[in-house]
């Protein structure tokens, strides 16, 4: 059984790998999308990832599709108390920005789509610096005053923001941010690593990576001169043009080929060893591609591995 890994400061237990629902309503159908939680739930796995606005950029679709999915699934199976839910606001077309009445309005619709009576961890999902931080806290605190939210959390937010925050909860005793969602892998490394991630690691804040794998570029499938159908193939193409994204890719391949696992189970393994990541997040379109994800539970690399990794992508 793998050990379930401690949220931040909070009383949550996750797996190592977060399960990303981006794909739910998306690119996996109702019935796909069951069968991906059913392998990741058989498998140990009990944190999944979704947001309001998720997939609102698919025409015909209004945003939150992935919630009703998954409030569908966590009904079907009975199994609420068991998996750890993370949604977000701010982005869903009925209910933008972090305004106190719009992050209030925007928990309720996702608590119907999710068919629950509590969010484990609700994110901001883009941060809106013309709105006070106290506002927003105000709101969140409200929430979990309210039992409606467990915990908080913040997700594209800059590190004088995210302090500024964290400072107002604490002088005024209020609920606090316990998780960090940075956009973070091995060919995308400067947003996160630095001031946001000194502040996590200071602050105590778990960090869950989203684009783990950089839109598929890190489990190896796209090669140059190579040709993959996927609604994310246009997004890789920067990085396999890169010297930096060549030099990733063959010491993935070493250190994959030495372990006789899958080259994104190895990409996963760097970002959860790395300081603050509590669980990556990564999406399975299909059960079969599961397996790959879920080993990052049972892989742990070398410091001379982690080390090839690291300049590699420097």
């Amino acid at each position: 059984m793998t050990s379930l890994r401690t949220l931040g400061s909070s009383d949550l237990r996750v797996f190592p790998l977060c399960l990303g629902g981006n794909v739910f309503g998306w690119t996996a159908d109702e019935q796909t999308s069951f069968a991906v939680l059913d392998g990741y739930r058989a498998a140990g796995g009990n944190f999944v990832d979704t947001a309001d606005s998720y997939s609102a950029w698919i025409e015909g679709n209004k945003g939150g599709e992935s919630e009703t999915i998954i409030g569908k699934w966590v009904k079907a199976r009975g199994n609420r108390d068991d998996v750890v839910i993370a949604t977000k606001v701010s982005q869903h077309p009925e209910f933008r920005g972090l305004s106190a009445a719009n992050i209030k309005a925007a928990a309720d619709a996702s608590l119907r789509r999710l068919d629950t009576d509590h969010i484990d961890l609700y994110y901001t999902h883009f941060d809106q610096p013309e709105v006070p931080v106290e506002e927003i806290i105000g709101a969140l605190d409200e929430l979990v005053k309210a039992g409606k939210v467990r915990h908080i959390g913040a997700s594209n937010i800059t590190p004088e923001r995210l302090q500024a925050s964290l400072d107002f909860s604490d002088r005024e005793g209020l609920a606090r941010y316990i998780a960090l969602q940075p956009h973070y892998n091995l060919v995308s490394r400067d947003t996160y690593e630095g001031p946001l991630r000194d502040l996590a690691a200071r602050e105590g804040l778990g960090a869950m990576p989203y684009y783990s794998l950089a839109s598929g570029f890190l489990t190896g499938k796209y090669r140059p001169g190579g040709h993959v159908d996927s609604a994310r193939a246009g997004s890789v193409a920067k990085y396999l043009e890169s010297e930096r994204g060549r030099r990733v890719l063959t010491a993935l391949d070493d250190i994959a080929a030495a372990h006789r696992v899958a080259v994104a189970t190895v990409a996963l393994a760097w970002l959860a060893a790395q300081p603050t990541v509590a669980a990556p997040i990564a999406s399975a379109r299909t059960p079969e591609q599961l397996p790959a994800l879920l080993g990052v539970a049972d892989l742990t690399l070398s410091d001379q591995e982690l080390k090839q990794l690291t300049e590699a992508s420097a």
